[in-house]
């Protein structure tokens, strides 16, 4: 099996099988990767690159942010932040019909902010918004749905530790990434919202009005949610204003996070321990799973495939924007199978050289050749649309990872009733990536702007 590219063909179904007997994706990659390297080079090689493959990896400064924003998400679900944004959003919107399920949508938004993690908002969210869903008697599809889906606001609106990691492989600049991922996340706020009305005006059944709250309530509710308004103010404006890089604005967000919680005292000492324990958890999780990807990547460049892939790209004819559609449409697939950070991780370095040599190469010397952007812009748009399809992995029968996570919380709902309800925003999603591929001033205007 001297062949390159039946060697890669074999080392990808090999990955494929142990994640489907349910290994970790992280020791799956790394045996994958381990074997394939030694495989092409030997043993000693293999053990050679580990002496220092791990340090090299996790001794990255910009890799120091992603346990901050992760302590952050963690401190804010025990400091009772989703529940006031959740009241605040169902003040404002439970009086219209499917209002409920609206806010739902507007907190997931909110708590995205402070926490950037598809899978934590799905489950926060889902504790807090599933039992006033319930109350008002939605239909169980529309109210499971609505939850799954908002669940994933929190891999595209920034911060997102999925984002930063994305940026870190393609050595593209991490606020850049987060003033382009501003105007596609409010987008798919916007359009979860019409579906969510559309829904309810085809089906009024499905969605009643919550009551009409007094004039203090609705002002008690919008005060309770001005703490997020000014952590995520202080957190991404500090950044955007060129204040402070991400890693310090992350650490800025856990004492803001942590303040609130002890002066409301929703933080305790317990409390504080267990998300450090989380976060411990969490993060040892990612930084294993960049180490798999790595050994992977060192894998899949021994043979050269990379290169092979883009030979044949470039050979075949087709045009850029099939290639990039080809890829796309294999990431929601790879939804069905791994979280979206392992499909970051395992993808974008295989794929993104062939993206570059479609595009005319690094310098861009052919006058509108390729995707008619400079590298730099493609970094940028390729991370959003990457991004938005992996969140319709989260979503994607029969494994959409946000819909596990609702369905433990709702063990009364059919799966398949699960599903029914995420089906509508799945089609909303699409639009909305059809909408970045054709117009890539969406995403790349602000980030322009911004750059002055």
């Amino acid at each position: 099996m001297n062949d390159p590219v039946t060697l890669g063909l074999a080392g990808f179904g090999l990955l494929v099988v142990l994640i489907a007997i349910r290994m970790p994706i992280a020791y799956a990659m790394i045996v994958v990767g381990g074997l394939g390297t030694t495989l092409v080079d030997g043993p000693g090689r293999m053990l050679s690159q580990l002496k220092t493959l791990a340090w090299g990896q996790f001794a990255i400064y910009d890799l120091s942010v992603v346990p901050m924003f992760v302590l952050m998400g963690a401190l804010a679900a025990h400091a009772g932040l989703s529940q006031a944004l959740f009241r605040a959003a169902s003040a404002w919107l439970g009086r219209f019909p499917g209002g409920t399920a609206m806010a739902a949508i507007a907190a997931c938004a909110g708590f995205g902010t402070v926490c950037g993690s598809s899978l934590a908002t799905a489950s926060t969210m889902g504790r807090v918004a599933l039992p006033e869903l319930r109350r008002y008697r939605f239909e169980p599809a529309l109210a499971t749905g609505v939850l799954a889906a908002g669940g994933t606001l929190g891999i595209l609106i920034p911060p997102s530790v999925v984002l930063i990691v994305y940026a870190i492989i393609v050595e593209a600049n991490i606020v850049t990434m987060f003033t382009a991922a501003l105007v596609p996340g409010l987008l798919a706020v916007v359009l979860f919202l019409l579906t969510t009305a559309l829904y309810v005006w085809l089906r009024p059944e499905a969605g009643p009005r919550a009551e009409r709250p007094r004039r203090e309530e609705l002002v008690s509710a919008t005060l309770g949610v001005l703490p997020v308004v000014a952590i995520f103010g202080l957190v991404l404006g500090g950044i955007y204003a060129g204040f402070y890089n991400p890693t310090p604005a992350a650490s800025v967000g856990v004492f803001l996070v942590l303040l609130y919680g002890l002066l409301t005292r929703t933080v305790g000492l317990r409390q504080l321990v267990e998300a450090i324990f989380e976060t411990a958890r969490t993060t040892g999780m990612i930084y294993l799973i960049l180490l798999g990807a790595e050994m992977m990547k060192i894998f899949v460049s021994r043979l050269g495939l990379p290169q092979l892939t883009a030979q044949w790209a470039l050979a075949s004819g087709l045009e850029p924007m099939a290639v990039l559609l080809a890829l796309l449409v294999a990431l929601i697939f790879l939804g069905c199978l791994m979280d979206s950070l392992s499909m970051i991780l395992l993808v974008v370095p295989f794929f993104w050289p062939v993206l570059v040599e479609l595009n005319g190469g690094v310098y861009q010397l052919a006058e509108g050749a390729g995707f008619g952007l400079s590298t730099e812009d493609l970094k940028v748009w390729f991370g959003i649309l990457a991004l938005i399809v992996v969140e319709l992995g989260l979503i994607t029968p029969p494994v959409g990872m946000n819909v596990f996570v609702i369905a433990a919380l709702a063990p009364d709902v059919p799966m398949r009733e699960i599903f029914r309800g995420v089906a509508p925003f799945f089609g909303i999603e699409l639009v909305r990536v059809t909408l970045l591929l054709l117009w890539p001033g969406l995403t790349l205007w602000l980030p322009r702007v911004w750059a002055g």
